[in-house]
C-alpha cells in the first residue's frame, strides 16, 4: 500500500510587496498602510522559512498535497512553489482561484502532479454569503493516477473578529455551504465519491458550526451509518486532547493561540468514502500531527504557540514562520 502525504497550513499574511502591479486598486485602499514596509526582502524571507518547513514534512520527502490559505494572490504561491521545488526537486503545481475576502487573501493547494492531475474545469469556488467579503471555500476534484475523482475542499472560515459568539452566525453559514457540496460531490460524481475537508475553520472541533452546519462528528461508526445527510468524521479530537509540544505543563496543545489559550482551529474532515476499509483512498486517523518541527517555531515561553512572521500590521520577526502550525496526515492508496 502506498501513502499521499497531506498538509494544510495558515500561512498567516503571505503578501505580495508593498507596491505590487498585481494589486488592484480597490484592495490597496482596503490595506491602506498595513503594507507599509513589506519589501521584496521581506517576502523572500518568509517565503524561504515558510518553505523550509514545508520540504522538511513527510520525513523530508515534503507533502504530496498541501492546502494552504492567507495568501494573497498567484504571484505569491508560486514563489512559493518554486522555493518547495528547489529544496526537494519535486515538480510542484498550484490550484487556486482569487476571492472576493475584502483583505484579498486566498486559499490554494500546492500537489505533485506525478500523483494527482487537475483536470479541465475541476476548480471551483463556492460563495459563503456575509455582508462584507469573506473568502469562498475551495474546492479542488483531483483525479488519481487509477482515474479516482478525490473531492478536496479547502476551508478558511470568517474569523472570529468582533467576538467568538457575534461572529458564529458567518461560520455556520460557512459549515452548511460545506455540507451542501460535500452532498452536491456525491450526486455528482458518484455516492462513493472520497471527500477531505481540510482548512483553518477558526472554530474548534465541537463548536456548532462544525457539528450541527457542517455535519461532522468525532464518531466513526455515525458517518458510516449515516443514511439521510452524509456526514464527515473529524479528525482532530484525538489531538484535541494531546500535551504540549514541550512536554511542560502547559496543557493541550492546539494549531492557534490566543491569550495564551489553545485552539484547534486548523482540521481535517473525511466523509465515508475515505473511512471504509477498501477504498482507493483511505485516510488514516492515526497518522494526524501537529507540525512542530523545526523547533525553533515553538514559542519558549509558558505557552508554546507558533512563533509567526508578522507583517501587516504586527511587528516583523524574521526568524519567525507564521502564526498557526500546520497539520498533517497519511492517505493510504490501494490504487
Amino acid at each position: 500500500m502506498a501513502a499521499i502525504h497531506v498538509a494544510w497550513w495558515n500561512v498567516e499574511n503571505l503578501f505580495d510587496v508593498e507596491d505590487s502591479p498585481r494589486r488592484s486598486e480597490k484592495l490597496t485602499r482596503v490595506l491602506g498602510s498595513s503594507l507599509e514596509g513589506w519589501t521584496a526582502g521581506l517576502l523572500e524571507r518568509k517565503v524561504d522559512r515558510l518553505a523550509s518547513v514545508i520540504a522538511g514534512m513527510n520525513a523530508g520527502r515534503g507533502p504530496d498535497l498541501l492546502g494552504v490559505c492567507e495568501v494573497e494572490n498567484e504571484h505569491v504561491l508560486r514563489l512559493l512553489a518554486e522555493a518547495v521545488r528547489s529544496r526537494l526537486r519535486r515538480p510542484f503545481r498550484t490550484a487556486h482561484a482569487d476571492t472576493s475576502d475584502r483583505r484579498g487573501i486566498d486559499i490554494a493547494f500546492l500537489y505533485d502532479p506525478d500523483l494527482l492531475q487537475v483536470p479541465p474545469e475541476a476548480v471551483y469556488q463556492h460563495v459563503v454569503m456575509r455582508r462584507t467579503g469573506t473568502r469562498e471555500i475551495l474546492q479542488v476534484n483531483f483525479r488519481t493516477r487509477a482515474g479516482t475523482t478525490w473531492a478536496v475542499f479547502g476551508n478558511h472560515w470568517p474569523s472570529r473578529s468582533g467576538g467568538r459568539w457575534e461572529s458564529a452566525a458567518y461560520r455556520a453559514v460557512a459549515g452548511e455551504t460545506l455540507a451542501y457540496f460535500h452532498q452536491r460531490a456525491l450526486e455528482v460524481h458518484g455516492p462513493r465519491t472520497p471527500v477531505l475537508a481540510m482548512g483553518d475553520f477558526n472554530d474548534e472541533p465541537f463548536d456548532t458550526s462544525l457539528v450541527q452546519h457542517a455535519v461532522s462528528t468525532r464518531q466513526r461508526a455515525k458517518v458510516l451509518n449515516a443514511v439521510s445527510v452524509p456526514r464527515l468524521w473529524n479528525l482532530m479530537w484525538p489531538p484535541l486532547g494531546s500535551e504540549a509540544p514541550d512536554g511542560s505543563d502547559a496543557g493541550p496543545t492546539g494549531t492557534f493561540y490566543f491569550n495564551n489559550f489553545a485552539n484547534m482551529l486548523d482540521q481535517f474532515l473525511v466523509n465515508r468514502n475515505m473511512v471504509t476499509r477498501g477504498s482507493p483512498l483511505r485516510a488514516l486517523p492515526e497518522s494526524v500531527r501537529i507540525v512542530h518541527d523545526p523547533k525553533d517555531m515553538v514559542s519558549t515561553g509558558t505557552y508554546p504557540s507558533p512563533v509567526g512572521f508578522g507583517g501587516m500590521g504586527k511587528p516583523v520577526d524574521t526568524s519567525g514562520y507564521s502564526d498557526h502550525y500546520p497539520v498533517t496526515m497519511d492517505v493510504e492508496t490501494s490504487e
